[in-house]
């Protein structure tokens, strides 16, 4: 017992994906207006009726994922001659066993067990959260790599001091030029521009210092009352020439090397950057995301020469709701970003 072999995975996949496709889709085309007609939507479209179904494909084959798992420590429970199961006593290396062995070990109090329904939904987050923005923040940084051939070159020689091709987490963490081309990607190119809060109560925010306000009065507090939209604007603040500098719009990661004092100021769970959020809703699984963007580059990176396929001032991004470049030649296709693979080989 231990990871799910990738022919057991294959029929969610193969379902799921196609799906998953229109549902983006879907969501960019009304990103917008969803607040308010997300229900309507749902319930009465074509894509919400594929949603509908996509979830239907989840909860049967989670359904007997969750079966398959509980059978199987219970066999190895019974090989081992265990009379009950504690957290110590079974292995097994994928999240869906943990998950289940934590809730079948009789040392787990029962307010911190999660029931079969629960469980299954959270098989839909193991496979695919987070899988989105990972990959858009992917692209930028082969687009940023693309454009600055320098800082390339620069990335693959740290990249190819590491002399094995699986790298530990260990090592990648201990890369700085890496970290710092990751930063500075999310930095300029955040998968997420920009975020909707509404507030549940009446508040007050504190400001560093005193502004005017449209009316021409000096403000040294913003009040808040309940049901008020707030707009968080993560690309705002990560271009802000008064926090980064002039050179604010230009991607630079030797920056992190002695990054600007001023931002400190920024609460983000990660890096001094608001990417990954902070506070109690900050994404709980950046550093999963961090890594594995680590581990991307340094697969292609070592392996690939990276340059544009088209003119740089054919590239912009396109909002809806995530940051993705599309081509201004182009816009009928999508979103995409042209680029020619060389294999790298060692002058």
């Amino acid at each position: 017992m231990g990871t799910p072999s990738i022919s057991s995975l294959l029929p969610v996949l193969r379902l799921w994906f196609p799906i998953l496709k229109r549902i983006v889709s879907a969501q960019s085309s009304v990103q917008c207006f969803s607040g308010r007609v997300a229900y309507l939507w749902h319930q009465r479209t074509e894509r919400g009726a594929t949603i509908e179904y996509a979830s239907e494909v989840f909860r049967r084959i989670g359904t007997q994922l969750v079966e398959d798992r509980k059978a199987a420590i219970l066999k190895e429970a019974s090989e081992k001659h265990l009379h009950g199961i504690g957290r110590k006593d079974l292995q097994g290396r994928d999240l869906l066993t943990q998950l289940i062995r934590a809730n079948m070990a009789q040392d787990v109090p029962e307010s911190q067990r999660l029931s079969d329904e629960d469980v299954i939904g959270q098989i839909p987050t193991f496979l695919l959260a987070g899988h989105e923005t990972t990959s858009t923040s992917s692209t930028w940084a082969l687009y940023s790599l693309s454009r600055y051939p320098k800082v390339q070159q620069k990335l693959r020689e740290e990249l190819l001091s590491i002399p094995s091709d699986t790298p530990t987490m260990e090592e990648l963490s201990a890369l700085p030029y890496l970290d710092a081309v990751i930063t500075e990607t999310l930095r300029l190119h955040s998968p997420v521009p920009m975020l909707t809060r509404s507030a549940s109560k009446d508040d007050v925010i504190p400001v560093s210092e005193p502004f005017t306000d449209r009316h021409g009065k000096v403000q040294s507090e913003i009040r808040i009352a309940k049901g008020n939209k707030i707009i968080v604007p993560i690309m705002a603040m990560h271009r802000s020439r008064e926090i980064w500098g002039e050179d604010a719009m230009e991607f630079k990661p030797e920056r992190w090397q002695q990054p600007p004092e001023a931002i400190s100021a920024i609460p983000g769970v990660w890096g001094h950057l608001l990417t990954f959020i902070g506070g109690p809703r900050a994404c709980i699984g950046y550093r999963f995301s961090i890594i594995e963007l680590k581990a991307i580059l340094f697969t292609l990176v070592r392996a690939f020469e990276f340059e544009f396929a088209v003119p740089v001032d054919d590239i912009i991004s396109k909002t809806a709701p995530l940051g993705r470049p599309s081509l201004l030649s182009e816009p009928e296709k999508g979103y995409q970003l042209p680029l020619i693979l060389k294999p790298y080989k060692a002058t």
